[in-house]
């Protein structure tokens, strides 16, 4: 008896068979110029049913480290024993990325024109194309940004832990703080939360600048995700230390303008009335 072998995955009405990988163009607009623009979706569809997950970068386009941290997950070579099916968009924002902005041309930001619409806005009409090409047709998401420019996060996942599968992803991936994060309106995991997708948010790093730690432990954490929800098998990375949780954040604010020079680097520990510069 022939073996039956899984369904190609449909993607912008084209097919990729079981066991194959395409990178796809996913048409946007147009410019000015009449020049074509798209969202370059790399798809990898195992030989095995499994879950789908997609990944997404550059949703801001002056957010690189997610670019960077894509390309090495799609390099590995675990990919080619997967389960399941990954959707990654390393360039979300492509007219940001393009003119080494946060925003759209229209200097909206895209991560606050989440569910969209396809006749409104340039944001609300890429917000909706992603939201239904792409994070529909997922069970799960990651969206990795940094912080914007000249500030830098320490790596951290934001998620909703009172969802089950948030909380359960958020602990596989294992960066060092977790914070429990309310959903914002307008963003992409406000969207995919409300489609029943659970998406985890992974801040690290600075704007226009590659953060090595942070890539890796970006590769590393995702990595783990796909191991978590039985995408791959085989050895997983042992998380160096548990995660911190937390359940709030707050801005410390300058009394007074100036140069602040830091006396804690990013990440530690400090005390109530710790003088954190000067």
């Amino acid at each position: 008896m022939a073996r039956q072998t899984r369904p190609s995955f449909v993607f912008a009405k084209q097919e990729i068979a079981a066991g194959s990988r395409q990178t796809l163009d996913l048409p946007l607009s147009l410019l000015s110029t009449q020049t074509p623009m798209a969202i370059p979706v790399h798809i990898v569809h195992g030989k095995q049913d499994g879950p789908t997950l997609f990944l997404s970068g550059a949703i801001h386009g002056d957010e690189v480290n997610g670019i960077e941290i894509i390309r090495r997950i799609l390099k590995q070579p675990s990919l080619n024993r997967i389960k399941g099916t990954l959707i990654a968009v390393p360039i979300v924002n492509v007219h940001g990325f393009i003119s080494h902005s946060r925003y759209l041309p229209d200097r909206r930001d895209l991560n606050r024109s989440f569910p969209g619409s396809p006749k409104g806005s340039l944001g609300a009409r890429l917000a909706d194309l992603f939201l239904e090409e792409v994070v529909a047709k997922a069970d799960y998401g990651v969206d990795l940004h940094t912080a914007t420019q000249h500030r830098s996060n320490w790596p951290q996942i934001r998620a909703d832990l009172s969802q089950p599968d948030s909380d359960r992803l958020a602990q596989a991936f294992g960066a060092p703080l977790v914070l429990n994060a309310d959903l914002r309106a307008g963003s992409l995991r406000a969207a995919a939360q409300d489609r029943g997708i659970p998406v985890l948010v992974y801040e690290a790093g600075q704007a226009l600048a590659f953060d090595e730690a942070s890539i890796r432990i970006g590769v590393r954490g995702i990595t783990r995700l796909m191991h978590e929800i039985g995408m791959l098998s085989g050895r997983v990375a042992r998380i160096p230390a548990p995660p911190v949780f937390s359940n709030s954040s707050f801005w410390v604010r300058a009394e007074e303008g100036g140069i602040v020079r830091p006396f804690v680097n990013l990440g530690a520990w400090v005390d109530h009335d710790q003088v954190l510069g000067v």
